[in-house]
């Protein structure tokens, strides 16, 4: 797992805010609001990510629709899982990463560390 590129990210964005499967054509429709990019690039972008196993997708008549493999949220989980493995010293590396969060992150970190049920797992 690694972090995106700049195009891969903005399609991903789109997938998980609009929480629906949508096409090529309508990423390229949306994404040419705000700067111009060719369909090809697009679709070629579309099926790197569905290789990675960033996206599902399924043909619609003659039309591939993608959807995206798992939530944001589970995608940046396994960032920051990779992130932590990637250290010799994970109990420096958590604690440095908890002295930069604001005190809502360190909230919500509390709040999903007392919802889990001793296993680990919420």
């Amino acid at each position: 797992m690694r972090s995106l590129g700049d195009l891969e990210a903005e399609i991903m964005d789109r997938l998980w805010r609009w929480g629906r499967p949508a096409t090529v054509r309508e990423v390229v429709d949306d994404l040419n609001a705000t700067r111009p990019v060719a369909y090809t690039t697009v679709m070629t972008v579309a099926g790197i990510l569905h290789t990675k196993g960033l996206l599902h997708r399924h043909k619609q008549g003659r039309t591939w629709v993608y959807e995206p493999a798992r939530s944001r949220e589970a995608y940046t989980a396994s960032l920051m899982q990779e992130a932590l493995g990637s250290t010799p010293d994970t109990p420096a590396a958590l604690a440095h990463f908890v002295e930069r969060i604001s005190p809502d992150e360190v909230a919500a970190l509390r709040a999903a560390l007392d919802a889990l049920d001793g296993t680990g797992r919420p």
